[in-house]
C-alpha cells in the first residue's frame, strides 16, 4: 500500500475523531455552580452576602431591615443572597429554596424571595412553614401572583438543576468553616459579627448595618 492510501486513512481517522470530540462538547451538561443572585450596584467593590434559610425565624426578623438597607445603599453596594436551608431545624426550608430557585429560572428570583419571607409565620404555627404540601398549597399561589408559567415552575421546582444550585450554596458555606447559622452575613467574603448588626435591644438595625457598610465603602475608597 502506498503513502497516498495511508494518507487518506489518516484524514478519515482525524475527521472521525473530530466528529466525536465535537459531539461530546455539544452533549456535555453545563456545570452548575453556586447561585448568582445580585441586586444593587453590580459594579460595587463592596458585596454584602446573606446566607439565609426561608423558614428561619431570625431570617424573617432580619428581612424588613435588610430590605431597608438595600434601598438605602442600592447605588453603592452589591447585595447577594445564597441558600442555607437548615433542614434539621426547618423541614420546609429546602422547599422554600426550591421555590425561589425555580422562580429564578423565569427571571423572578427576588420577587419570589420576598414573597416567601413576607408570608413566613415566624412563630412556625401556620402557612407554608407547617404545610405538608407547601408547593401546591402556597408556592404555586405565589408563582401565579408573579405571573409565572406554573407548569414550568412546578417542573423546575422538582428539577436536578434547582437541587444542584442549592447544594452548591450549601457547599460554598461549608467551605468557609463557619458554624451553620442563619442568617450569616459576609462583606467581600469576610464574615460580619452578627452582634454588630443589632441594636441595644438585640434587634436588627438599619443604623448598625449602615455603620458596617459605610466602613467597608470607606476602606475601598482609600
Amino acid at each position: 500500500m502506498d503513502k497516498r492510501f495511508w494518507g487518506v486513512i489518516g484524514v478519515i481517522v482525524l475527521l472521525f475523531g473530530g466528529a466525536i470530540f465535537m459531539n461530546n462538547r455539544q452533549s456535555a451538561a453545563p456545570v452548575v455552580g453556586v447561585t448568582q443572585h445580585y441586586m444593587g450596584n453590580l459594579q460595587s467593590k463592596v458585596t454584602l452576602t446573606e446566607y439565609g434559610d426561608y423558614q428561619c425565624p431570625a431570617c424573617s426578623s432580619f428581612f424588613p431591615t435588610v430590605q431597608s438597607v438595600k434601598q438605602k445603599y442600592e447605588s453603592t453596594v452589591r447585595f447577594q443572597f445564597r441558600n442555607l436551608p437548615l433542614t434539621s431545624l426547618h423541614p420546609n426550608a429546602y422547599a422554600g429554596a426550591r421555590a425561589a430557585e425555580a422562580a429564578d429560572l423565569q427571571g423572578k428570583f427576588w420577587e419570589m424571595h420576598d414573597a416567601i419571607y413576607e408570608n413566613q409565620d415566624p412563630r412556625g404555627q401556620s402557612g407554608w412553614v407547617v404545610s405538608k404540601e407547601p408547593l401546591n398549597e402556597y408556592f404555586v399561589k405565589f408563582a401565579t401572583s408573579l405571573g409565572l408559567n406554573i407548569e414550568k415552575f412546578k417542573k423546575d421546582f422538582a428539577s436536578a438543576t434547582v437541587n444542584t444550585r442549592i447544594n452548591a450554596d450549601l457547599d460554598a458555606f461549608k467551605a468557609t468553616k463557619e458554624p451553620l447559622s442563619t442568617p450569616t452575613f459576609f462583606i467581600n467574603d469576610k464574615k460580619v459579627d452578627s452582634k454588630k448588626l443589632l441594636d441595644d435591644k438585640g434587634q436588627p438595625s438599619v443604623e448598625k448595618f449602615s455603620k458596617v457598610l459605610d466602613d467597608a465603602l470607606a476602606a475601598q475608597n482609600k
